[in-house]
C-alpha cells in the first residue's frame, strides 16, 4: 500500500477504506465506464467529520479524489482512474428529519432518491424529483448534477428544491448552511455554487430539501397529435386549462414510440403507431373527483377543437406503469442497437421541430441508415436524443457531436439540459458559456480547490 492509503486505513479502519484490490470487485459505472472500479482506494465515510478528515489528508498529499454517488452519471462525471481515490457517500444514507409542518426534509447525501420519496410519502408528503434512475441515484449526486427529471415542468429542477446544504471543501473545511427558510437574503447564497458543480468545488454531505403535499389524484393520458405545432398548442392549452395541476408533458417522436411499442419491447402500443408525435400528459392534484372531471373535460376540448387526434387515459396502476414504461424504459434501445450515442439538450420549444429535422438530415448525409430517437421533457425545453449509426470510434462520436452541438449555439440552446458536462462535453462547453463565464468558473475552482484535487479533469475544458 502507498503511504496515503496506509494512513487512511490506519485512521479510518479497514471498513472505511477499501484498497485497490478490494475496490476492484465493484463496477466502475452503471453507464459510461465499463468494467470494474480501478482506483488507488475507495473511501466509505459515515459522517461529515470523516469526510472532512479524509479530504484534509488528501489535500496534504495533493491526492486527486473523485466523489461517488449512485454511479448513474451518463457524461463521465464519476469516471475514476488508477491514480485517483474514490469517495462514496453510500454509508451516509439517513433521512434525518421529515418536518411536515414546515414542508422540509433533512437528508444525508447517500440517501437513494426512491427511498426518500417512499419515506416522505408515508408522512403524506411528496419529494417531487422523479427520474428514470431513481432506484439507484443518490441525493448528493442529484444535487451535484442539478438533476431535472419528469416533473420539472411543475416543481422545477433540483436547484429549486434545495433550501440548505452542508459541504466539505477540498482542504476539509466544513461549510454548513442547513437553512430551512424559503427566504434568507443574508449575503451570498453559497449553496448555489455547489448545485450543479459536479463535485469539482466541494463534496455535498447533507441537505435540506423542500417537500409538497402528496397528491390525492393522478390523471395520465397518452395522446396522439398530427403535427409539432399541434403539440405546442396542446401544451399552451394544458397550461391554461389544467394550471398548477399540470405536472408532466413528455413528447415522443414517432420513431421512439414505434420502437418502444413493437416486439421485442415489453409494451404494446396504447395508441396506433402511425401518428408523427405522441404526448404523455399528467396532472397531479388534491381533489380526485374534480381533477378527473377537469382532465377529461380538457381532453374532450382538445379533441373537439382538433388539437389532438386520439387519446387514452390510464384507468389503473397497471396502465400507469404501462404508459410510463414506454417513456422511461430507455435501456431497451441498447438491446436493439449497438453502439448508441446518447445526448440531452435544451432549447426553446419553438425551435425543437426545425432542429430535429435539421440534424436528422445532416446525420443521414453521413450515415444513410442512421437511427435517431428523439423524446423528452417538452414542457421545460429539454430533449433526449439516442443515435446509432453502426460505428463506434472517436471520429464518429466527434462528428455526431459537432452536428448536434454546433447547431444549438445559433438558436440559443444548451449542450446539456440535465446530465451535466463531466468528461463527455467539456470540450464543447464554449458553445453554451461565454469566455468570461468560463474564466469565472476557473477562478471559483482555483479559489475553492487551489490544488485541483476534487474530481479533476471534469467540467472545465483543458
Amino acid at each position: 500500500m502507498s503511504d496515503i492509503v496506509e494512513l487512511l486505513v490506519n485512521t479510518f479502519g479497514k471498513s472505511g477504506v477499501l484498497t485497490r484490490e478490494e475496490a476492484s470487485t465493484r463496477v466502475a459505472s452503471h453507464w459510461k465506464q465499463a468494467g470494474s472500479l480501478n482506483c488507488r482506494a475507495l473511501l466509505l465515510p459515515q459522517t461529515t467529520q470523516e469526510v472532512s478528515r479524509m479530504l484534509q489528508i488528501c489535500h496534504e498529499f495533493h491526492q486527486p479524489i473523485v466523489p461517488h454517488g449512485g454511479l448513474t452519471n451518463v457524461v463521465g462525471g464519476t469516471d475514476t482512474h488508477a491514480h485517483e481515490i474514490a469517495l462514496s457517500l453510500e454509508r451516509m444514507n439517513q433521512v434525518e428529519q421529515i418536518d411536515v409542518v414546515n414542508k422540509t426534509v433533512t437528508v444525508q447525501a447517500g440517501v437513494v432518491l426512491q427511498q426518500l420519496r417512499e419515506q416522505v410519502a408515508m408522512q403524506g408528503q411528496l419529494f417531487p424529483l422523479d427520474l428514470g434512475a431513481k432506484g439507484s441515484c443518490m441525493i448528493g449526486g442529484n444535487i451535484a448534477s442539478n438533476a431535472g427529471g419528469l416533473q420539472a415542468l411543475r416543481y422545477g429542477v433540483m436547484r429549486n428544491l434545495v433550501l440548505g446544504l452542508e459541504v466539505v471543501l477540498a482542504d476539509g473545511t466544513i461549510v454548513s448552511s442547513m437553512n430551512k427558510m424559503m427566504k434568507n437574503n443574508a449575503g451570498y447564497d453559497l449553496k448555489q455554487l455547489f448545485i450543479g458543480s459536479e463535485g469539482t468545488l466541494g463534496i455535498i454531505t447533507r441537505a435540506v430539501l423542500k417537500l409538497d403535499d402528496l397528491p390525492r389524484s393522478r390523471n395520465t393520458a397518452f395522446i396522439a397529435v398530427d403535427s409539432f405545432d399541434k403539440a405546442n398548442a396542446l401544451l399552451l392549452a394544458a397550461k391554461t386549462y389544467l394550471r398548477n395541476e399540470l405536472t408532466s408533458f413528455e413528447l415522443l417522436w414517432q420513431d421512439y414510440y414505434q420502437l418502444m411499442t413493437s416486439k421485442p419491447a415489453l409494451f404494446a402500443p396504447p395508441l396506433p403507431q402511425g401518428y408523427p408525435f405522441y404526448v404523455l400528459l399528467e396532472s397531479l392534484g388534491q381533489d380526485a373527483d374534480k381533477d378527473r372531471h377537469q382532465f377529461e373535460a380538457f381532453l374532450e376540448h382538445a379533441l373537439t377543437t382538433d388539437l389532438i387526434v386520439d387519446a387514452v387515459m390510464a384507468q389503473s396502476q397497471k396502465e400507469l406503469d404501462w404508459f410510463w414504461g414506454i417513456r422511461e424504459n430507455v435501456e431497451f434501445i441498447f438491446t436493439i442497437h449497438r453502439p448508441v450515442f446518447l445526448f440531452d439538450i435544451s432549447l426553446a420549444i419553438s425551435e425543437m421541430d426545425a432542429y430535429i429535422k435539421t440534424i436528422r438530415l445532416a446525420l443521414q448525409r453521413l450515415w444513410p441508415d442512421v437511427y435517431l430517437y428523439a423524446f423528452g421533457h417538452m414542457g421545460d425545453g429539454n430533449l433526449h436524443l439516442f443515435i446509432s449509426c453502426g460505428q463506434d470510434d472517436p471520429p464518429t462520436k466527434h462528428a455526431i457531436e459537432e452536428i448536434l452541438y454546433t447547431r444549438l449555439q445559433p438558436i440559443g440552446g444548451s449542450i446539456t439540459g440535465e446530465h451535466g458536462i463531466g468528461l463527455e462535453k467539456k470540450s464543447w462547453l464554449y458553445l453554451s458559456r461565454t469566455p468570461e463565464e468560463i474564466a469565472l468558473m476557473r477562478t471559483l475552482k482555483k479559489a475553492l480547490d487551489p490544488r485541483g484535487i476534487l474530481n479533476p479533469g471534469k467540467l472545465l475544458p483543458d
